[in-house]
């Protein structure tokens, strides 16, 4: 299994405990130096916080562990292609490289419906790949939501 195969696992585990509290199912781990410094989950509905995404509970926890506000190096991995904020909140951590699984025609912010990581006026720029592990983590989403209609 390759690293990426490995942090991607990681953050589908983490979406299944978003599922389980019953939030839209998406993980997220902040990876550097081929450790994890960061992970998350959603849970905006139970933690009452509009900006509780995955990414962002990643990306404090890995702020935290590392003493700073910037993460040079570090690689990002959700399972959901991030929204506008987390992209946003991606670029100013100076996240290296985002790999997430699934892209969200709907709110999608890396390229599906922005693509905030090419904004010309911005001074960093994150690295994006997509597609590992998508069809676990849109049988994951589709289930969810069947589920919930």
């Amino acid at each position: 299994m390759s690293d990426d195969s490995r942090w991607m696992q990681r953050a589908l585990e983490l979406a299944r405990h978003a599922e389980a509290e019953g939030e839209v199912p998406v993980g997220a781990v902040v990876v550097l130096n081929d450790e994890i410094i960061g992970e998350g989950w959603n849970h905006p509905i139970t933690a009452h916080d509009a900006t509780a995404h995955a990414e962002i509970i990643a990306l404090r926890q890995a702020c935290l562990s590392q003493n700073n506000y910037r993460l040079p190096g570090a690689d990002l991995y959700v399972t959901l292609e991030p929204c506008v904020m987390c992209a946003g909140a991606l670029v100013h951590a100076r996240i290296n490289r985002l790999v997430y699984a699934t892209s969200e025609p709907k709110t999608g912010a890396a390229g599906s419906c922005v693509d905030v990581f090419s904004l010309p006026n911005l001074n960093h720029r994150v690295q994006c790949e997509s597609g590992l592990m998508a069809e676990q983590s849109s049988e994951m989403l589709r289930a969810f939501f069947r589920a919930r209609r």
